[in-house]
């Protein structure tokens, strides 16, 4: 797989009758175990991979409660904003990557 290897924000599809919003709480309660709250969202993102085309719709979350195990990852990671710059990234996640590096509502 291409993209295998590289770090990706966790998150997935839209299931049918399904909003954006109650999506990425229940990917992130089934990927990571954890209950967040949405703080905000962030533009959309239409990436074309060769075999696929996908759009991101990324948010700004925080935990409400909830221990973090990942269900469906072999390795998760906490860094800092500057610290997105130093893993190699799904070319997907690249324009999210920016997005957070240009704002100013993190640390």
């Amino acid at each position: 797989m291409s993209r295998a290897g590289k770090w990706e924000f966790p998150g997935g599809k839209v299931e049918k009758d399904e909003t954006a919003d109650l999506c990425i709480l229940r990917e992130i309660r089934e990927e990571l175990n954890i209950v967040i709250r949405i703080k905000k969202r962030l533009m959309p993102v239409v990436h074309h991979y060769p075999d696929i085309s996908i759009r991101l719709i990324p948010y700004i979350t925080e935990i409400e409660y909830g221990d973090i195990k990942p269900e469906e990852h072999s390795e998760i990671k906490w860094v800092r904003k500057e610290g997105l710059k130093h893993l190699d990234w799904a070319p997907a996640d690249i324009p999210v990557v920016k997005q957070i590096l240009n704002s100013d509502i993190f640390y």
